[in-house]
């Protein structure tokens, strides 16, 4: 991480010793630090992107643990199952998700429509952990796809400039969906839908340092959420829930694979973290190693954090 990144925001705000206050202005996280681990291993085989998960590497690739409220335990455990796995070769990092899903719906078909509209399965990536530049993909069960680059969180706006490259799109991506079931058929019960997606590497470099892929041993920030809606059957079709106070659609459920807790995923910092490794899958076990300047880095966004919340209470950042 730059040193430079987590003040470089503050230059324009700073306030005068004339306007300093005693007042101590405190941050304390919702939730503890304890981002997610995820080794990913290199596939023995081509991969076919169908949405099956039926190839050997797919069957010997670990699971993540099963995604959770995105507020953590500050929420119940979501009612239906959803989790990922990973996997690399030489042209593309690997990404299959497993939703569970009874009633599995989709409307939009338009590329970078606002996926997250419908139920939708979605991966974000920042190759080089800065918390600053980072890629958002999201995909719902008809294979729509919304691919943008994001230059800063949305929290980080304070310009006017824009935050997003909204028709970026990653070139040569592979997607697929498999549905277990039927979709948009209120009629009968389904099982869910399976996502497979390979990302070539020449688009994901961009934002890695050094630009390339991962070498044995590096680490990634990342992390998956999955948005469900609340429906009902209407008119043969399913149709949102309304909130019955204010007549509007009831709030989506988030659910994720790291916990961050607030309803933000746009905060890099609270990610997983997932090690590259060149052995293959299913061969041996290679374990994750804690890189001690992470610790480092958290006492750091502590202070960034208070200083957010210092301009919250008073207008401008502190000195």
């Amino acid at each position: 991480m730059r040193p430079s990144f987590l003040f470089s925001c503050f230059c324009c705000f700073i306030a005068p010793l004339s306007a300093w206050t005693q007042e101590k202005v405190n941050y304390i996280p919702p939730i503890p630090f304890v981002p997610e681990t995820y080794v990913c291993y290199q596939s023995r085989e081509a991969l076919q992107i169908d949405g099956r998960l039926d190839e050997e590497s797919w069957q010997a690739a670990e699971w993540t643990g099963e995604f959770v409220d995105i507020q953590g335990a500050l929420r119940p455990t979501p009612p239906l199952r959803t989790r990922a796995k990973l996997l690399w070769d030489e042209q593309y990092f690997y990404i299959a998700a497993e939703l569970e899903e009874p009633h599995v719906w989709a409307k939009l078909r338009q590329r970078d429509t606002i996926i997250f509209q419908d139920d939708d399965f979605e991966v974000f990536i920042d190759p080089d952990g800065d918390g600053l530049h980072y890629y958002e993909f999201e995909i719902n069960a008809f294979n729509t796809v919304w691919d943008l680059l994001m230059l800063r969180p949305y929290r980080n706006n304070i310009t006017g400039q824009p935050v997003n490259l909204f028709n970026w799109n990653i070139p040569d991506c592979q997607t697929a969906v498999a549905v277990q079931g039927t979709i948009n058929d209120p009629t009968d019960v389904d099982q869910g839908w399976t996502v497979e997606m390979a990302i070539p590497w020449s688009a994901l470099q961009e934002m890695a340092r050094p630009k390339r892929r991962p070498q044995d041993g590096a680490q990634w920030r990342l992390n998956f959420s999955r948005v469900d809606w609340h429906m009902k059957v209407g008119g043969g079709a399913y149709v949102k829930e309304k909130d019955p106070d204010t007549g509007k659609n009831q709030a989506e459920e988030n659910w994720v694979w790291s916990p961050q807790g607030v309803i933000n995923m746009h905060r890099p910092e609270t990610w997983g973290y997932v090690q590259f490794t060149e052995m293959p899958v299913g061969v041996q076990v290679v374990s994750f190693v804690d890189a001690p300047e992470e610790a480092i880095k958290w006492a750091l966004w502590q202070l960034y954090y208070q200083q957010y919340r210092y301009r919250e209470v008073h207008g401008f950042f502190t000195r």
